[in-house]
């Protein structure tokens, strides 16, 4: 689909580094960043969650987590919180982010602490509960020049596309 092929052609680092504008030569597409609170909670009852997106839109996405605490009625027991996300070579990795006891440490700041869906929390030990809080954001870069149409166009420009930009050109 289109949408599948935007979503690719955006995760090239060669099109991440041309929207940011790192080039210097073109100008920068409208990126949007839209931020939305997230939260859940691990239990005896719900031992793990996974946040995942529509893998079609074209936007990127970053879950950034906030803290981590345990709420209402957790007993004094260590509290195991592990990650299930994928590392750079997409293999699924599991590592513990928080051992949270009631006594010592009820709750952990994460100082928005990032990571890219799919992602996974589970409640390695301990009944919980243990509510996860951070934020969702959406960056969206705007292009309505088709990728094809891009690559043509940058080569044909590329000289005269600073002139462009401060409005000289008839």
């Amino acid at each position: 689909s289109m949408a599948a092929a935007a979503a690719a052609a955006f995760l090239s680092p060669e099109s991440r580094v041309r929207a940011g504008g790192v080039s210097g030569l073109r100008v920068p597409a409208p990126v949007t960043m839209d931020s939305f609170f997230f939260g859940c909670e691990l239990s005896s009852h719900t031992r793990s969650f996974t946040f995942k997106v529509e893998e079609e839109d074209d936007a990127e996405h970053v879950l950034a987590l906030t803290m981590l605490c345990l709420t209402e009625g957790a007993k004094d027991e260590c509290n195991v919180v592990e990650v299930v996300a994928r590392n750079h070579d997409h293999q699924e990795i599991a590592v513990p982010v928080a051992n949270l006891k009631l006594s010592c440490q009820p709750m952990l700041s994460l100082d928005d602490f990032q990571l890219q869906p799919p992602v996974t929390f589970r409640l390695k030990s301990g009944s919980g509960p243990v509510r996860v809080t951070g934020r969702h954001q959406i960056v969206t870069i705007s292009n309505d020049v088709s990728e094809e149409e891009e690559d043509e166009e940058e080569a044909e420009l590329r000289p005269i596309l600073p002139a462009k930009k401060q409005g000289t050109r008839p």
